[in-house]
């Protein structure tokens, strides 16, 4: 795990998953500028996933750069959000994302699938959250949804959510 600074992490910080070997590529083929950007000047291959390494040596993805929340300055992984909606027992499906907001640079909206037979609005989901994340990492904005968009893969493509439901101006 590394920070911003490209500095290895103690083990249980969240940071950017880096590798080195003989197994790892050595760059994208004809394309310096994408090797540059993918690559530290000793060698580690910028993998662009978020994860942290227990006391044991073993690794854990919980997520991507691209799909960090910065709100006010501070990361919020947006599967923390996810997995406490979880916990909801109305709740079946739910991602959460970040969208622009004029004072903090990214607010979270939270896309939730709810379970047949279920219900939930977004007041109740919003006073769960506070319980379960506290204040700032509770999102500001709930759409209950149908489905979630997904890959070929099965993950969840959190970034269409902000163009399929996101607010014209947060």
């Amino acid at each position: 795990m590394v920070n911003a600074a490209l500095a290895e992490l103690p083990d249980g910080q969240t940071g950017e998953i880096a590798i080195r070997g003989p197994n790892v590529m050595r760059g994208y083929y004809k394309n310096p500028e994408a090797t540059a950007a993918a690559f530290t000047p000793d060698g580690w291959l910028r993998t662009g996933d978020l994860g942290h390494r227990d006391g044991d040596g073993f690794f854990f993805v919980t997520g991507r750069i691209k799909e960090l929340i910065i709100k006010g300055g501070e990361n919020i992984a947006p599967r923390e959000i996810d997995e406490a909606l979880l916990k909801h027992p109305a709740v079946l499906d739910a991602a959460a994302v970040g969208i622009p907001d004029r004072h903090y640079g990214q607010e979270i909206m939270a896309c939730v699938v709810l379970r047949p037979g279920h219900s939930a609005d977004a007041a109740m989901l919003h006073a769960f959250c506070l319980q379960e994340l506290g204040r700032y990492k509770t999102p500001k904005l709930f759409r209950l949804v149908s489905d979630l968009p997904r890959g070929p893969s099965g993950k969840v493509q959190r970034l269409k959510l902000v163009d399929l439901y996101g607010p014209v101006a947060a």
